[in-house]
This record gives structure tokens, C-alpha cells and sequence, in this order.
């Protein structure tokens, strides 16, 4: 039975090739359908952190409080769709590319989010999911994730919400993979990262990224790059900063 709107659900165990089985969490605003159009959806990896501060060892961010409280006249409000991670097995479930902890699986997770998750939320929810409706998002290691997931599957992740992500991996390999490829069509990101993290080494990376992208031909109205001088890397400092990040990737005016 699809969730109603205005509460949080959680669903499953689900089964991914290649991953452990996991739940996910799905949340549908209120008033969803209030302008006769079809909400967007945001799937965000760590699950367990982007609702309540149950499910999190450090506190969740409680999107769905945040998406209740934007404005439906100046923003689209997505449906959220939050994919447990896998414990111990997170590291290497998220990351692109093989490392000390594994093989790497972030391409089949993506793979089964973009081609399974999505076409069946889609048929039960009634939504739409081409890359105009559909976003993908996360911080530390899953903020990587996203970025990755929006430039190697542009024809489902129109955009990316990247909090903090992991660039130091793998010697910086995202900043050579970006380099490779083009923008997508349907493109919108935004990127994050607080100065007291990891001695300011990842607001610098962070700095160089943004400079990158804005380098492939990103402009102000579809790119937003946030230097938090003050933040630190914890969902604390993620929670307070999501409420921006959201309202810039669903702003109504940018459609």
C-alpha cells in the first residue's frame, strides 16, 4: 500500500544484487498534487540519518519537517525516499571505485535506485520520473555518491544535493572522472562543505570543485556552491543547512 501524504513510512527489506537487504524510508507532503502536477522525487543515501533522530547514532535532519515548512507556491516539494545504508558494508556500498574496503558497489546500488526503485515508486505513486523530476542526494561518503550518480545516469538524476562529499577519495579520482565527461542536459547541483572539517582540507577541495563545475558552463541558476566557514562534518550541521539546499534545487522560478 503506497504511503499516504504527510507521513513517514518505512518500507521493506529490500533486495539488491550484489548489496545486503536494507529498508527505505519514503515520505509524501502534504497537499502534494495542491498545483495539479505530479511532485519530484529526492532519493538520499543514509536513510537512517535524513528523518528522525531515532534510526541515527547523531541525530537526523528531519527533512520532512523541512519540506512541510517550504513555501508550495515558490517550490516544488519532493517526495523523499531515504535508502538505508548497509552498517559496516557503507564505505564500500558507496563508493564509486575500488579501495581498501572493498570492490566498490556504488554503480549497482545507483543502478537498482535509477532502475528499479524509481519506475516502481513511480507506478504507485503516480509520478513522473524523468531527470526534470528526479534528484539524488547525500553527504560525506553519499554526497560523492551523488555527485557521481548525477553524471553517470543524467537520463534518471537531474540534479544533486552534495553536503560535505567525500572528494579526498581515491587520491581525488571525481575531480579526473568530471574532468572526462560533459554536463548533463538536465542539470542542477548543489554543493557544500563546512570550514572546520578535516582542517579546512575539504572546503578547499570543495572550492576546487565548485570551480570545476562552474568550468563545464554552471551558472548561478543552476549551480549553488555554500562555504559554511563555521561548519563542522556531523548531521547537525548538515540538518541546518538542508533547508536552503532545498529550496534552491526546487525552486519553482528555475523551471
Amino acid at each position: 500500500m503506497p504511503p499516504s501524504p504527510g507521513h513517514l513510512v518505512r518500507l521493506g527489506p529490500f533486495h539488491i544484487p550484489g548489496l545486503t537487504p536494507r529498508h527505505i524510508r519514503v515520505f509524501v507532503p502534504p497537499d502534494a498534487r495542491r498545483h495539479g502536477e505530479p511532485p519530484p522525487i529526492l532519493f538520499l543515501f543514509d536513510g537512517q540519518n535524513v528523518f528522525d533522530d531515532a534510526p541515527s547514532f547523531a541525530g537526523g535532519w528531519h527533512l520532512h519537517e523541512t519540506v512541510t515548512r517550504i513555501s508550495a507556491q515558490r517550490h516544488r516539494r519532493p517526495v523523499l525516499v531515504g535508502i538505508d545504508h548497509g552498517g559496516t558494508a557503507r564505505i564500500n556500498e558507496l563508493s564509486p571505485w575500488p579501495t581498501a574496503h572493498g570492490p566498490g558497489h556504488a554503480d549497482a546500488l545507483i543502478g537498482w535506485i535509477a532502475d528499479e526503485l524509481a519506475p516502481r515508486l513511480a507506478h504507485e505513486l503516480a509520478l513522473q520520473i524523468g531527470p526534470e523530476h528526479v534528484a539524488i542526494g547525500g553527504s560525506s561518503m553519499g554526497g560523492l555518491c551523488a555527485l557521481h550518480a548525477h553524471f553517470t545516469r543524467p537520463d534518471r538524476f537531474g540534479a544533486a544535493l552534495s553536503m560535505s562529499p567525500s572528494l579526498w577519495l581515491e587520491g581525488g579520482r571525481i575531480f579526473r572522472d568530471l574532468a572526462a565527461r560533459s554536463r548533463p542536459g538536465v542539470s542542477t547541483i548543489y554543493l557544500d562543505a563546512g570550514g572546520l572539517e578535516a582542517r579546512g582540507s575539504l572546503l578547499e577541495a570543495a572550492s576546487h570543485m565548485a570551480e570545476q563545475l562552474q568550468r563545464l558552463g554552471y551558472g548561478p541558476s543552476a549551480f549553488r556552491f555554500r562555504a559554511d566557514r563555521r561548519g563542522r562534518h556531523s548531521e547537525r550541521d548538515w540538518r541546518r543547512r538542508a533547508p536552503a539546499a532545498l529550496r534552491f534545487l526546487f525552486a519553482r522560478s528555475r523551471r
